[in-house]
């Protein structure tokens, strides 16, 4: 099948036209990258977004695979002397890997089976007399098929040879299997049960321990949970439809009369079921409904981690970065503006006899750097630490303490990148250093750490590993390059991400810098080894020289731009620097006047756009955020409190929040909103800063269930006094610790 019958597929499939696949096609094969394409060749591809150029991608990737497979089947059969005009206008037909793997079942190199044993003893002829159910007296002519020298020595040893025969073709009939599977995904049930002798061992599965729903309607948090259960032998599990009714299916394509032949007929068709074929559907669907719940969890994970690589910088700030600690103390490190380590030290403020001297440490190192805020990290001793420093007599004002998300921190704290800068400190040093460069820059240092060890998804370890790796390598390139990055102070880490760059070329980027001192413009980037021309075209437009003598050199705008900048000035009788600097010069531009076969008006309208703001931040400016300073751990907690949070994670059942307690919340998705409980993306990303209601704490079992609705229905225990009550109106209702006034309060919550 051709590619240009691929790509009239692909166009059909997502809605575009063909001319956009075809043209994306080729930049891609050519070595484009997704963000590339998607930000400089709009005219290409009719100003297709990264999500559309993707999906062209991964279609035609299909696509290809799927050819791939033909042609291998089809080489087979052709091999084995059996490939027939009529057998390839099946296999060329075929859309799906399924229905081509159905067709070439019959064809399929086998091991030694009960149908092929059946054959070696000649009962092939038999079983064709019984699959047309003719009216015959069935015991006398198996009669003739005894052989001794066949091993075929009774009626009953005929009987069955032939039944295996016949149960064999109704297994790889296409029809047949295709009806199956169709009712496998319309009433197929999936259930789990507990192994005996394993409740105690599995009591994290205990929801699953007799469990059973439709198979279609499981949602991918409850599928991998249940795999990872069978997976580590707590549980089994089965999927199937109702019996009854795949045999009325096949009985009713396959038993065409009502006498004893028919009934061999039937039993060869209870037994292909039973035994092959809907052991093989299972298993068929067990993959499927994987690779469903994978794209689910994995989608999931890639929107969570978008969110957070996105999320709002601080800035270039000298900042006093903490890694809280109780008993090993707490690891403090000084950072410049550009977040290099100044100096390191330890306070333990948590211990009475030399709190006076951490404050002072503190104080001193601020003074000492001019540092601008605080950073500390959310882990253990977290809002112990956050407690301290507040109380710090003498520490400026303008010194903003922010609590930062420490996830991860650690990873990159042992890791290869964190060992080559740091090689003399040891690991809680280089935490500390994350905490704050995670403060001033989220992007430029989670670049460092494997995304799946950030903390933004569920079941990571569980989905394909290639395939998880694949779309958050993606979410990554994404964020960095709509970002932008400034080449004369970016981590080889955060360069490797770079459209077109790759590890290898960011390496030579960082080598060249550190032996030639700070690139002067973007076209020095050309003298780079290996740094070619399809490299330099890909990359540079991500690339700012902030420094540079070129204005443009620190925009958004291309190179191969350029040229269009330069004539738009001249027009104007102005310099590229009065051009940026002035919006009534701006304004004077028209862009028709520029369009020309390769550079149109989606262009010419993203440069005049930087040209307005050039090099600018696409994150949302940063926000100061602060726990309730009444509540520090689980134990503070009361039913109905109203508290700030920040959403940590995003899931298909609904988003946790951290509330300052060193256990997030969960605010199911029926608590998310009145309005949008389908879809808590809509409203929910991570990151988020909102404000929740606590409904239920559960101390022993480190659960705490929270509500994002203004009128959360909060259910008070006896045992668990309720410090506040949120009524219907929004109106805070405080309620006494004995039983009646909570009963009174609770009353007029509802008035």
């Amino acid at each position: 099948m051709s590619e240009t019958h691929f790509h009239k597929k692909v166009a059909i499939l997502l809605g575009i036209a063909e001319r956009q696949v075809d043209t994306t096609i080729k930049l891609l094969d050519e070595g484009a990258t997704i963000p590339f394409i998607s930000r400089y060749r709009k005219e290409m591809t009719g100003s297709l977004d990264e999500v559309q150029v993707a999906n062209v991608r991964d279609e035609m990737d299909r696509l290809r695979v799927l050819e791939k497979r033909r042609e291998a089947i089809i080489e087979s059969i052709e091999s084995q002397g059996k490939l027939t005009p009529e057998l390839i206008v099946q296999l060329r037909g075929a859309e799906t890997v399924s229905k081509l793997e159905d067709i070439y079942l019959p064809y399929k190199p086998k091991r030694r089976t009960r149908a092929s044993i059946a054959r070696e003893k000649g009962l092939e002829p038999f079983a064709v007399m019984l699959f047309e159910q003719k009216k015959m007296n069935v015991e006398a002519e198996a009669q003739l098929f005894i052989s001794e020298e066949k091993d075929a020595k009774t009626i009953d040893e005929v009987l069955s040879g032939a039944r295996d025969i016949i149960a064999e073709w109704v297994n790889e009939n296409v029809e047949a299997r295709e009806k199956i599977r169709q009712l496998f995904k319309e009433q197929a049930t999936i259930k789990s049960r507990v192994f005996k002798s394993k409740e105690v061992e599995g009591e994290k599965f205990k929801d699953y321990f007799d469990w059973e729903e439709r198979l279609m309607s499981c949602p991918s948090h409850r599928m991998l949970a249940m795999r990872r259960g069978e997976n580590e032998d707590i549980l089994t599990i089965s999927i199937a439809p109702p019996d009854d009714a795949a045999l009325d299916i096949l009985y009713n394509q396959f038993i065409t009369a009502s006498n004893s032949t028919s009934e061999q007929v039937r039993l060869a068709v209870e037994d292909s079921y039973n035994r092959m074929m809907q052991v093989s559907i299972e298993s068929e669907m067990r993959m499927f409904t994987k690779e469903l719940a994978d794209e689910k969890a994995i989608q999931v994970f890639a929107e969570n981690l978008r969110e957070l690589l996105l999320a709002s910088p601080l800035g270039q700030k000298a900042i006093l970065a903490i890694d809280p600690g109780f008993r090993t103390g707490c690891k403090v490190v000084a950072l410049d503006k550009q977040g290099k380590l100044l100096e390191d030290t330890v306070i333990y403020p948590h211990e009475t006899n030399k709190i006076f001297e951490s404050k002072q440490k503190v104080l001193a190192l601020c003074a000492k750097y001019n540092l601008e805020a605080i950073a500390i990290g959310n882990g253990t001793a977290g809002r112990e630490t956050e407690s301290f420093v507040r109380t710090i007599d003498g520490l400026p004002k303008e010194i903003n303490v922010i609590m930062v998300n420490e996830s991860g921190a650690s990873i990159y704290s042992a890791s290869e990148a964190a060992r080559e800068e740091f090689a003399d400190k040891d690991i809680t040093v280089r935490g500390a250093v994350s905490i704050g460069r995670r403060l001033a820059d989220p992007l430029a240092e989670l670049v460092k750490i494997d995304a799946k060890s950030i903390g933004v998804g569920q079941y990571q370890h569980d989905v394909d590993q290639y395939e998880i790796k694949k779309k958050l390598d993606e979410v990554v390139e994404s964020c960095v390059n709509r970002v932008g990055v400034e080449v004369n102070t970016a981590s080889k880490q955060l360069l490797a991400y770079v459209s077109g760059l790759g590890p290898q070329l960011a390496r030579n980027i960082v080598e060249y810098r550190n032996e030639n001192g700070p690139f002067k413009s973007r076209k020095e980037l050309l003298k780079v080894p290996r740094m070619g021309e399809k490299a330099y075209e890909q990359a540079a437009g991500f690339l700012r020289v902030v420094n540079s003598k070129h204005p443009l050199d620190k925009s958004a705008v291309h190179p191969e731009s350029y040229v269009i900048v330069e004539k738009m000035a001249a027009d104007l009788n102005c310099t590229i620097q009065q051009l940026m600097a002035e919006k009534e010069m701006r304004k004077q531009i028209v862009l028709q006047k520029y369009v020309t076969d390769k550079i149109g008006i989606p262009t010419l309208t993203d440069i005049l756009n930087e040209l307005d703001k050039p090099g600018r931040d696409p994150r949302k400016s940063f926000e100061i955020f602060a726990f309730d300073n009444s509540v520090h751990e689980m134990k503070d907690l009361r039913i109905g409190m109203r508290l700030p949070g920040i959403v940590t994670n995003v899931t298909n059942f609904g988003a946790f929040v951290d509330i300052g307690v060193h256990q997030d919340g969960l605010v199911h998705i029926s608590q998310i909103s009145n309005t949008f409980i389908d879809d808590p993306n809509k409203i929910v990303k991570v990151q988020q800063q909102v404000m929740v209601t606590v409904t239920e704490v559960d101390i022993q079992r480190k659960r705490i269930a929270l509500s994002m609705k203004d009128n959360a229905v909060v259910n008070v225990p006896v045992s668990t006094p309720a410090k506040v009550i949120v009524n219907k109106k929004g109106k805070v209702v405080p309620a006494a610790n004995d039983f009646a006034s909570q009963l009174a309060a609770l009353k007029d919550k509802f008035n």
